[in-house]
């Protein structure tokens, strides 16, 4: 099991504190722009951001067939991820998206159960139900059953192939592959990806492109180019669990940056939907870790 260091979880913190914020430079810029063509220039701001690092820092590119191969399917997986997440601002809030975006946590250990065969314990499935009551407040008007907004269903196909991308991303890491060049394409991928789609699905406009630009920037550079390449390298000094813990924590930042810049406000069912999905997600990062202590006596003093 990979150890956890201080400078690991401090990684990760920022991470989350970078992404929370992200997500209302996201709604900001789609109030200008088109869905693919945000993506496309956030992850084009943020892959030419790492362009630099990748060449100064690896002192070129490691063209070995693992490497490629690995960024080529992370940087689909990625792409899939931010574009279903981007798509979801057209019909909810940044707020919502943040909470429902933190779903990946309870599909990162029922994937393990499904894929790697791996038992999962009670607390585990207590906490995916409550996150499914949580979820259900968040999204659904009980008054309205039929009326179940498509942003909290794109949100939630984001949190699936995030929860894919979390586990990839500890998979090749284990492998060997370079965690800076990772990143690099990773970025590389969604953005010939998106930017394809944009030109075939959208028309671009300069200058709405010149009015989303402060959040482009920020979301291209702060959350795209730093916060994910952080993630990448906080994930390599902290164990999975402690990893996914810190993340989910990007839902808090969320919705007190939402608050706090965008008055964004919420109704007492969709709050208390947020608060009982939060600590279902806090327990199924707790039932983990007991699970991975009785495995790994040895590791618990590194949790």
């Amino acid at each position: 099991m990979r150890k956890t260091k201080l400078s690991g979880i401090i990684l990760l913190l920022i991470t989350a504190v970078i992404w929370g914020s992200s997500f209302v430079a996201q709604s900001i810029g789609m109030e200008s722009i088109d869905a693919f063509t945000f993506t496309g220039i956030r992850t084009t701001l943020g892959m030419l951001f790492l362009l630099p690092f990748t060449l100064i820092i690896n002192k070129g590119f490691d063209s070995s067939l693992k490497t490629l191969k690995a960024g080529l399917i992370l940087g689909v997986v990625f792409s899939i991820a931010q574009n279903f997440q981007q798509f979801a601002f057209y019909y909810s809030t940044s707020g919502k998206i943040a909470f429902i975006t933190a779903f990946y946590m309870f599909f990162v250990p029922l994937f393990s159960v499904i894929f790697l065969r791996k038992k999962v314990g009670v607390l585990t499935w207590l906490s995916i139900l409550l996150g499914l009551v949580g979820l259900f407040l968040l999204c659904i008007n009980p008054s309205d059953m039929t009326a179940i907004n498509l942003g909290d269903i794109l949100a939630f196909c984001c949190a699936i192939f995030y929860a894919v991308q979390i586990m990839l991303i500890d998979k090749f890491l284990d492998d060997g592959v370079n965690g800076i060049q990772l990143s690099f394409m990773q970025f590389l991928v969604a953005a010939v990806i998106s930017v394809v789609a944009m030109f075939i699905f959208e028309k671009p406009v300069l200058a709405d492109i010149k009015t989303a630009a402060p959040s482009l920037l920020y979301s291209g550079i702060m959350s795209c180019g730093i916060a994910y390449t952080l993630q990448i390298v906080g994930q390599k000094n902290t164990s999975p669990v402690v990893a996914s813990l810190l993340m989910c924590l990007e839902s808090v930042f969320a919705v007190i940056s939402a608050a706090i810049i965008l008055h964004e406000s919420m109704l007492p069912r969709e709050i208390i939907g947020c608060v009982i999905m939060f600590v279902a997600i806090i327990l199924s990062q707790v039932s983990e870790s007991f699970s991975s202590k009785k495995k790994n006596p040895d590791s618990a003093e590194h949790i």
